[in-house]
């Protein structure tokens, strides 16, 4: 799934460390986001959405996400 993570992280001057450590997840996973090796949970783009003031479909692009 692509993410504007990366953009919006970088336009607030965040490390990767620091916006984990604000949505309660690791940089690891910050990592993972950002390379779209994982997916995030609803609760965690929640948080980031939130962190950054902007909605959940505003930060990730469901455009490529297979219908049920």
């Amino acid at each position: 799934m692509k993410t504007r993570i990366t953009e919006l992280r970088k336009q607030h001057k965040l490390s990767q460390e620091e916006l984990g450590m604000s949505v309660g997840v690791t940089r690891q996973t910050i990592t993972s986001l950002e390379r779209g090796k994982y997916t995030a949970s609803l609760v965690l783009a929640y948080k980031i959405a939130k962190h950054f003031g902007l909605a959940i479909e505003d930060v990730f692009d469901f455009s490529e996400a297979e219908e049920l």
